[in-house]
């Protein structure tokens, strides 16, 4: 036996040891008419309410694994057709790519989908669609910032902004997704060199989340930053009186940079109806309302309206670029981060 096929052996052994007595009742339970088994990359408290509503309307059970996307992923590639999994849940479009180019969803025709979700929100090919929106724009010091200094992201690389600019690791997809559709924008050049701005800017070293990116705002470390507006809402419900303020970036271009979360049909889907019919009720007004309200998103069927909180920060132009690019394109911006420093 060659050394290789002995590690892949040895792996899938590994793997199918450290099953939990719970994901072993899934695999067995699968087979059930009448229940859903899906993989999810958000958290339970996110999500269980949704599966509860459509538990109760529908009587159809839902078992879930929840875990990071990268080891979802992993483990579906690793069970092949042997999965459990009806569907995938994840956050940004980037990681739906990415399990798309896996082989590991399948297309899916529904009129419901194509009507309930825009087009740039959901993939070309129909193999994922998205289900909440999240924006990534600018947050700045109200006491240190006038708002008509901010105009787009590409503007933070300009010297105006020398050691005022705070921002998250390059590392984590939201970042990536954003560079990528500024590379589908702008092309490599002119993007590297913003990028290389930005990076001259910064004020401290990049932070691990959006958090502190914004506690570094507040406490004057710097005067503004890039994050995902539900971080925003969230630090602004534990601080009321905040110095802090959304501003809507790229109003007079390509519009403020969005993406998603979302979900597809797994390609060996073993209850495939009962996923599509579960999908599209995901799409619709109740749901969506559930959907959006628990982590303050932006409902992606656009004839549902977001919370209050989410609504009072004002309405804004979206780019329309389909997200997929983010996805298509995270290579491309993970590299010229790298060469341009941001780490």
């Amino acid at each position: 036996m060659s050394r290789k096929r002995f590690f892949s052996l040895t792996l899938t052994s590994l793997f199918i040891a450290t099953m939990t007595i719970t994901d072993v009742s899934l695999a067995s339970s699968s087979a059930n008419k009448g229940e859903l088994v899906i993989y999810s990359s958000r958290k339970e408290h996110l999500i269980k309410p949704l599966f509860d509503q459509y538990t109760k309307e529908t009587g159809v059970k839902i078992s879930y694994v929840t875990d990071a996307e990268g080891p979802l992923i992993a483990r579906m590639q690793a069970e092949g057709k042997t999965t459990p999994a009806d569907m995938f849940i994840t956050v940004d479009a980037g990681n739906l790519w990415q399990a798309q180019q896996k082989g590991l969803l399948q297309p899916v025709q529904s009129e419901t989908l194509s009507k309930n979700i825009p087009e740039h929100l959901r993939d070309p090919n129909n193999n994922w669609f998205g289900l909440s929106v999240r924006a990534r724009t600018m947050v700045y010091a109200t006491d240190r910032v006038k708002p008509e200094s901010l105009s787009t992201y590409e503007d933070l690389a300009s010297s105006k902004w020398d050691g005022r600019l705070c921002l998250r690791t390059a590392k984590k997809v939201y970042n990536q997704s954003l560079v990528g559709t500024l590379i589908a924008r702008l092309g490599q050049d002119k993007t590297e060199t913003i990028v290389k701005g930005w990076v001259n800017n910064l004020a401290a070293p990049v932070f691990s989340n959006d958090t502190l990116a914004l506690q570094a705002v507040e406490a004057g470390q710097c005067d503004v930053t890039v994050v995902n507006t539900y971080y925003f809402g969230r630090l602004l419900k534990e601080k009321p009186n905040l110095k802090l303020k959304l501003f809507w970036a790229n109003q007079k271009t390509s519009g403020t940079h969005v993406n998603i979360s979302g979900a597809g049909i797994t390609k060996h889907a073993k209850h495939k109806a009962e996923a599509i019919a579960f999908l599209e009720w995901l799409s619709k007004p109740e749901a969506q309302q559930i959907f959006a309200n628990a982590n303050m998103e932006y409902p992606a069927n656009q004839s549902v309206k977001p919370s209050k909180l989410v609504a009072s920060w004002g309405e804004f132009k979206h780019d329309q670029l389909n997200v997929e690019a983010a996805g298509r394109l995270q290579g491309d911006a993970i590299k010229l981060m790298d060469r341009a420093g941001y780490h």
